[in-house]
């Protein structure tokens, strides 16, 4: 059997090599198999070094790409989806629920840069209890804020900002 030393983890005759392998690239829980790899995996930290001679690097940086490119377009499709099931604009969307920018909402929905999970998530509850937009504006008007204030510091007056 074919071994080396390690060049991550330094340890000699850690690195064996494997042909026709299949591993997996993930992204956020979700995973694609690439088949027929070939490389060196060290049996001490796992470390994988792709063949030179084989497209196996290629292949499975071309597999991650893709998975990533999907996740961002299904996402994007989920969000504007959502949104105009909620009735809602774009500017609305931001101004409600996440307090970034149009055009980065624009981003998310085209695919371009992937939503922050939380806004994503968020999306995702009100797609299942729609019922809880009201309770989102309602908490952006502050009327419960300003309640919390005067309990905390009755001495100051805390009025809602227009």
């Amino acid at each position: 059997m074919k071994t080396r030393q390690c060049m991550s983890c330094g340890t000699q005759d850690a690195m064996q090599h494997f042909e026709r392998r299949s591993l997996t690239v993930n992204y956020k829980n979700l995973s694609r198999w690439v088949h027929d790899i070939a490389g060196w995996e060290c049996k001490v930290c796992g470390e994988i070094i792709f063949d030179n001679d084989t497209d196996s690097a290629e292949r499975y940086s071309d597999a991650g790409d893709q998975l990533l490119e999907d996740c961002f377009q299904v996402m994007g499709s989920e969000m504007k989806r959502i949104r105009r099931k909620l009735h809602l604009t774009q500017k609305e969307s931001v101004k409600l629920l996440s307090g970034a920018g149009h055009n980065a909402f624009s981003r998310y929905e085209r695919g371009e840069i992937p939503p922050p999970q939380a806004l994503f998530t968020l999306m995702r509850l009100l797609d299942r209890h729609p019922h809880l937009l009201a309770e989102i504006q309602a908490m952006n008007e502050g009327a419960d804020l300003k309640r919390l204030l005067a309990a905390r510091f009755p001495e100051h007056e805390t009025v809602l900002a227009s």
